[in-house]
């Protein structure tokens, strides 16, 4: 309650209340409006600090998913402000003026950043000298005027995820395009213009210097600590993976430890032990063949566990079966 208190202190000392005139006013922003002073309406503070949590909120899981955000404001007063606000947490942006298709045409648009950072390349590797210098002063005419118009979205590979707007009437080619993508939206909307046409709206004062610098740093705070949350999460999943691959390591290192251990001359003492300690075992098949220590039965492959009549364990003759001694010849 104290952070909200204090935020609408701040809000209220930047003037983000102050509205339009009476006679500019949008019907649709009746629910945001506290109330009219001198034939201005006075925006409430209380809906404007519920309207740019949510929308920090939500930019800050846009952030934190790793999606781009682009910030639009080619309102003179927030040009610079917000394109200082967009360098900062690295976002793309667009203050000079919103080229049709944008975003609806966003191949072709790559197509022109190209040629700008193909431009640069010349530049830098020394192929301007090669060239006569009315083509040097074209492409760097074009270079500047590109660079102005799209040096704000140079690093931008894909269509944003979503769109902040400063003025949402100004930039109303923007807001259509975003609209037709399906691309979300956030915006100021002061009280001449209608909230139903973005999806998170924070009603406040779009045109002082001050109303618009507090809310944009509130924004961009938010992005700022999603950005960080998700580099604290790859690092967090980076340092489970080779703990991982340690563990894996070891476990194989042991293993390998082992079966060297197995093939030892010493280990095989232990299948040695295997005979002696199975002699009473052994004694236990041949039946009858229960002598002074069953040593006999020790033997597996010895005839006294299989024929049962000699005691002790002791061998038969090899001749001798169960009916009597075999007669030469084969008689018996």
């Amino acid at each position: 309650m104290e952070n909200n208190t204090s935020l609408q202190q701040q809000l209220l000392e930047a003037g983000v209340h102050f509205g339009h005139l009476k006679k500019k006013w949008n019907p649709k922003m009746l629910p945001y409006i506290f109330a009219e002073k001198k034939g201005i309406h006075i925006i409430d503070l209380n809906k404007t600090v519920e309207g740019l949590q949510e929308a920090a909120a939500a930019l800050k899981s846009i952030a934190k998913s790793g999606k781009k955000i682009m910030f639009v404001a080619t309102k003179k007063q927030a040009k610079e402000i917000v394109a200082d606000a967009a360098r900062n947490i690295n976002m793309p942006y667009v203050t000079e003026r919103w080229l049709g298709g944008m975003l609806t045409n966003f191949a072709t648009i790559r197509k022109s950043v190209k040629k700008m950072q193909s431009i640069e390349k010349m530049l830098q590797d020394g192929t301007f000298d090669n060239i006569t210098k009315k083509e040097r002063l074209t492409l760097s005419r074009d270079k500047e005027k590109m660079e102005k118009v799209l040096g704000g979205i140079a690093q931008l590979a894909r269509v944003p995820a979503a769109l902040f707007m400063v003025d949402i009437s100004h930039e109303h080619i923007a807001l259509a395009e975003a609209k037709r993508l399906g691309i979300s939206t956030f915006g100021m909307v002061d009280t001449n213009s209608d909230p139903t046409k973005v999806d998170f709206a924070i009603p406040a004062n779009d045109d002082a210097t001050k109303s618009i610098a507090i809310v944009t740093s509130y924004i961009c705070a938010a992005i700022a600590e999603g950005l960080s949350e998700r580099a604290t999460e790859k690092n967090e999943e980076v340092e489970e993976e080779e703990e991982a691959d340690d563990k894996a390591r070891k476990f194989d290192v042991e293993g390998g430890e082992d079966r060297e251990r197995g093939r030892k001359p010493g280990a095989q003492g232990g299948g040695g032990g295997r005979g002696q300690g199975g002699q009473g075992g052994g004694a236990n098949r041949g039946g009858s063949g229960r002598g002074p220590g069953g040593q006999g039965g020790a033997n597996r492959g010895g005839g006294a566990n299989r024929g049962g009549g000699a005691p002790g364990g002791q061998r038969r003759p090899s001749g001798a079966g169960s009916n009597g001694p075999r007669k030469p010849g084969g008689g018996r």
